[in-house]
């Protein structure tokens, strides 16, 4: 694809605000250090893992049966006396022992036909964990993004500034020279030095703001706030954007539309899985015995009991205080809440990309007029300076010029920055920053 290359300046030299540079950053590995490092990713892909998990534990309660197993081992030693109705004398035995041991495995199968709706809507609630996963992503990428060119626009700023520097201290080496020379009055000379200040000033004001933007990128991608880098890039702009493209991508793969749109599908799910739990439930059970039990009084001196029990029962609720009732009718009011909420998103995704693409289509028309209007005003600088070198034409006229040219080039700079900002968040909005579908799997890890 054809790019329009916005070459304002050729090199961009982060050394002349800091010491020294380790290394180099362009803004595809600035986008992988922070997929690696942010932390608000991590958490996104853990609440993935929990969702999935979920899910897996719903499965095994709702359609595997439950089997437990007990072992008992038990002793006794009592005095006992008994008295039999065939013989009247009363028997006495003391210390008599008795010995229990049993071994069982029980299972347990009930079917709760709410169970294949209950499993659906864990099923979407894991999808809706995953997409808000690949939101978090996109909205780091936006982020970074936006912070990277936005470094870039403070350093060519900060080169504006050191160009306007160095225009008043040519203006205020002559300045100089024609008042020791006496062609010139000490006022023009001040006011030069003033000048001149003014733009040393308004230079390291511009080294904060530098400062502090790779302080925010650095945040972005989770590292140290005092890691330096050079950025070499310039701002691309990418083809124009058509609206119609924009927004039809954005209905298909808006991640947060889409996440609405399950978050309705759930509500749905819910009433229906209040209404499945009127229909009658169905319990199977088996057990297996192993018992012995040894005894020193009694009839029985030992009495052994080995085998399988089974059955099963139906149950259905008849009545259990209209709260059933209540629950489905709240159920049914939070399925038209998602219903309303799904509308109004739609009406705030369409707004947001109309408003970023009206933004995005008028600073493209501004561009071609501040490029136009700065290439004038470097002229008419030029101009000015070689004027005021003669002596022909006064220090206000060429400080007018001067301004103008740093107005003109900051123009200039905002406007490529307006456009790649709004081209950034026309990006998020489509769905297409950073996943090329939504149903392209979330790879990265925690």
């Amino acid at each position: 694809m054809k790019k329009l290359a916005i070459l304002l300046f050729l090199s961009i030299s982060f050394s002349s605000v800091h010491a020294q540079i380790q290394e180099s950053l362009d803004l595809e590995k600035a986008i992988q250090i922070g997929l690696e490092n942010n932390f608000q990713i991590k958490i996104a892909v853990e609440n993935v893992n929990l969702r999935e998990r979920e899910k897996q534990i719903g499965a095994g309660e709702l359609f595997m049966p439950r089997v437990d197993a007990t072992y008992l081992r038990s002793y006794s030693k009592e005095d006992v006396e008994q008295t039999f109705i065939n013989d009247p004398t009363p028997r006495q035995i003391d210390d008599a022992k008795s010995r229990n041991k049993n071994f069982s495995i029980v299972g347990i199968y009930g079917f709760r036909p709410e169970s294949v709706v209950t499993m659906r809507r864990l099923g979407e609630l894991t999808e809706i964990s995953e997409l808000d996963a690949k939101v978090t992503v996109e909205n780091t990428v936006a982020g970074i993004s936006t912070a990277y060119y936005r470094l870039i626009v403070e350093l060519q700023r900060y080169q504006v500034l050191k160009e306007t520097l160095a225009l008043s201290k040519a203006r205020l080496n002559i300045a100089q020279a024609q008042y020791e020379l006496g062609g010139a009055g000490k006022r023009d000379f001040l006011t030069a030095q003033v000048d001149y200040n003014s733009d040393s000033s308004l230079l390291i004001t511009q080294e904060q703001i530098i400062q502090n933007s790779r302080v925010n990128l650095n945040e972005l991608m989770a590292v140290s706030p005092n890691e330096e880098y050079m950025v070499k890039d310039t701002i691309l702009i990418a083809d124009v954007l058509r609206f119609e493209d924009l927004e039809e991508n954005a209905i298909l793969e808006n991640k947060q539309l889409l996440i609405n749109q399950r978050l309705k599908n759930v509500a749905f799910l819910q009433t229906r899985e209040l209404q499945a739990s009127r229909l009658p439930v169905l319990n199977l059970n088996g057990n297996y015995v192993n018992n012995t039990f040894n005894s020193d009084a009694g009839f029985l001196l030992q009495n052994q009991r080995e085998g399988f029990n089974y059955g099963g029962n139906i149950t259905i609720n008849l009545f259990s205080g209209l709260t059933l009732n209540r629950r489905i009718q709240n159920a049914k009011v939070q399925e038209r809440i998602q219903d309303y909420t799904l509308d109004q998103y739609e009406i705030q995704l369409k707004s947001d990309i109309q408003r970023a693409f009206n933004i995005y289509t008028k600073n493209l028309q501004l561009q071609k007029i501040e490029l136009a209007n700065y290439q004038v005003a470097k002229e008419n600088s030029e101009i000015a300076l070689e004027r005021f070198r003669l002596g022909i034409s006064s220090y206000l006229e060429f400080r007018d010029a001067q301004v103008n040219l740093l107005t003109a080039e900051n123009r200039l700079i905002s406007s490529i920055f307006n456009i790649k900002e709004q081209e950034i968040e026309l990006m998020r909005l489509s769905g297409r920053i950073f996943f090329q579908s939504s149903m392209e799997e979330l790879t990265l890890k925690p």
